[in-house]
């Protein structure tokens, strides 16, 4: 069956609108990850410039951070990239449904699995996602303590 009118048309576009919300989406989920990661890029740069010029143990704290930034960083990319394969794998599904109708080809199972796989793609990038705002809170963890260290110590001293 080729599509010869806009009727035949019509429920292939109805088909079609699942996957476009998903694309939509997922340039706003992508957009938040891209932030993440420029915000871990700036952390990074701002500790690491006034790093010579500080105590042994600042520097060691600021190291701790700056590799819980860099693991941040490295679970953020890969959200991203699993984020974008979900954006591919959905508009491959968009094309292929079109193909589909306009070649008379059924894909069932094709877009069955490319529809799945999209799916296990956005799963474990929302995975890293998670890990990276769990790690996120590491490194605040880092910074509280040494903030309490020299709160104790200016308590001490009486201020």
């Amino acid at each position: 069956m080729s599509v010869t009118s806009f009727r035949e048309l019509v429920p292939i576009l109805q088909t079609a609108i699942g996957p476009m919300i998903l694309i939509s989406g997922l340039g706003l989920l992508l957009l938040t990850m891209t932030n993440r990661l420029g915000r871990v890029i700036d952390r990074s740069r701002s500790l690491l410039d006034d790093l010579e010029s500080n105590s042994e143990s600042y520097v060691l704290r600021i190291n701790r951070e700056v590799a819980i930034l860099w693991k941040r960083a490295r679970y953020i990319r890969v959200a991203i990239l699993l984020a974008c394969m979900t954006c591919f794998g959905a508009s491959m599904l968009i094309i292929m449904l079109f193909l589909s109708a306009l070649v008379n080809i059924d894909l069932p199972m094709v877009l069955s699995a490319v529809f799945i796989g999209s799916m296990l793609c956005l799963s474990t990038s929302l995975l890293f996602f998670f890990l990276d705002v769990n790690m996120n809170l590491a490194a605040f963890r880092i910074e509280m303590e040494s903030h309490d260290k020299k709160r104790l110590i200016l308590e001490k001293k009486g201020y």
